[in-house]
């Protein structure tokens, strides 16, 4: 006992909010779209490595997320884009890498390949597990060539 109050309740109802806090962060981190990219064509993406709310970054929970589009001239475009939609829900992230999408939505196939100057080689492996998880049925690959 500890003060009237038994240690074992207070490190249950510690674990317990400990618990309810993961939850809401892993529902919070569910609810963003793994993978947003444009429908067709040759474009920059980015990796995202996204924290659950008052999550500190290299820690549990996360999600890794794509972001590829046409319209950006630069990978930190997506990046700011992307950060400033996340801030807004309380999430914080880090880009880990970029590269380039091939898209061929007719023979639905995608190429994952090339690097970001600013923020490295994405890891492009992680990336087409990610990719396969929304565009069954697409040939997927990936590869260090290119820019």
């Amino acid at each position: 006992m500890l003060g009237g109050i038994c240690v074992r309740q207070l490190f249950s109802g510690f674990r317990v909010g400990i618990s309810r806090t993961l939850s809401m962060a892993t529902e919070k981190l569910n609810s963003i779209p793994a993978i947003e990219i444009d429908p067709e064509g040759t474009f920059k993406y980015i990796l995202i490595k996204v924290y659950g709310p008052d999550t500190p970054k290299g820690s549990e929970p996360y999600k890794m997320i794509v972001r590829g589009f046409k319209w950006a001239a630069y990978h930190g475009n997506i990046y700011d884009a992307t950060k400033a939609k996340l801030e807004q829900l309380g999430l914080d992230s880090e880009c880990v890498g970029g590269g380039r999408i091939q898209h061929d939505p007719v023979n639905k196939s995608i190429k994952v390949y090339g690097h970001s100057t600013g923020f490295g080689k994405a890891d492009h492996e992680v990336t087409v597990g990610i990719l396969k998880n929304v565009y069954q049925g697409y040939n997927i690959t990936w590869s260090d060539e290119g820019y």
